[in-house]
């Protein structure tokens, strides 16, 4: 199963989110494959703790350079082994493979042409049978790397592939407007795939969007509120479940939510086991959340008639 991940503006936590989600479904056994296709900024080296892919690869075989035919092969990293977060990262047992194709450090967004489309396809196609489960981390906006990828899973060579789309958005009205422009508005995902062969329902029916970033009522980080604020909080809280409602990303097309956390809002980085449970400095409910997502993914139930 091929897992697109994007979002209509930076700052929603979609590389960060993605990597943590991908981290948890390896550990609960699967293998997982990992591409940075966010040829502009390639930080998910950086998250992962991959120091020799911080801000993509100098080795002159990212992905920018495979899809652009400079090299046959994209570079693989097994994220258990070339992490540098320390002993916790030893590859826990029973965990499946994880593995990150990086971009090329000092890369950028680019034109997109047949041959780059057929060499996505092979990339496809090949990790699809390798790994259970491969998550590409696309551009925000409507950008180059979200056209390939919808002419490369137009192409009746891997048309037949599950593949799903993961929006991002965080809580806040104009991220909820901006998400669904990006799918259902002019030149969004929707147009742009049909345009490019796919069949628009069946597109619709594989995209699901999950909040990031959302104060939950009840949350501990909301205690000490004035009475004013939390009667306020509840009502924008209201409004916004009615605009996302009305604009067609509501709680039946919402596949996970992600709670606020403080770790995550001064480091982009994986939250470990230990970072709940020892040094407490993540909460267990982001965990959790990450987890649920991440098992969500690949279950048809979650997908399916909504």
């Amino acid at each position: 199963m091929i897992i697109f991940a994007t979002s209509d503006k930076g700052g929603t936590g979609r590389s960060v989110t993605s990597c943590n989600v991908a981290y948890r479904r390896a550990l609960q056994g699967s293998n997982v494959c990992y591409l940075d296709f966010d040829f502009g900024s390639p930080t998910a080296g950086a998250i992962f703790g991959v120091e020799a892919a911080g801000q993509g690869t100098s080795s002159g075989s990212g992905l920018h350079s495979y899809l652009a035919g400079n090299v046959a092969e994209a570079e693989q990293l097994d994220v258990w082994t070339g992490s540098g977060l320390g002993g916790r990262w030893s590859k826990p047992l029973g965990a499946g493979r994880l593995t990150l194709l990086p971009g090329d450090f000092g890369g950028g967004e680019f034109p997109v042409d047949d041959a780059m489309v057929d060499r996505c396809c092979e990339l496809f196609l090949s990790l699809d049978e390798e790994f259970e489960l491969t998550l590409v981390d696309l551009s925000s906006g409507r950008s180059y790397a979200t056209e390939l990828v919808l002419r490369a899973t137009a192409d009746p060579a891997i048309a037949e592939k599950t593949a799903r789309w993961l929006v991002f958005h965080r809580w806040t009205s104009q991220h909820i407007r901006a998400a669904s422009s990006l799918v259902h508005g002019p030149q969004g995902i929707l147009d742009t795939g049909t345009g490019c062969g796919h069949e628009r329902r069946e597109l619709e029916d594989g995209i699901r969007f999950v909040r990031t970033a959302v104060l939950e009522q009840g949350s501990a980080q909301l205690e000490g509120l004035r009475p004013e604020q939390e009667v306020w909080l509840q009502a924008i809280n209201t409004d916004l479940q009615k605009l996302a409602g009305k604009l067609r990303l509501g709680t039946s097309m919402m596949l996970g939510s992600i709670p606020l956390d403080p770790v995550l809002q001064w480091r982009e980085q994986i939250i470990v086991e230990d970072d709940i449970s020892n040094t407490r400095i993540a909460n267990a409910e982001t965990g959790k959340a990450f987890e649920q997502l991440a098992e969500r993914l690949t279950d048809d139930g979650m997908w399916e008639g909504l």
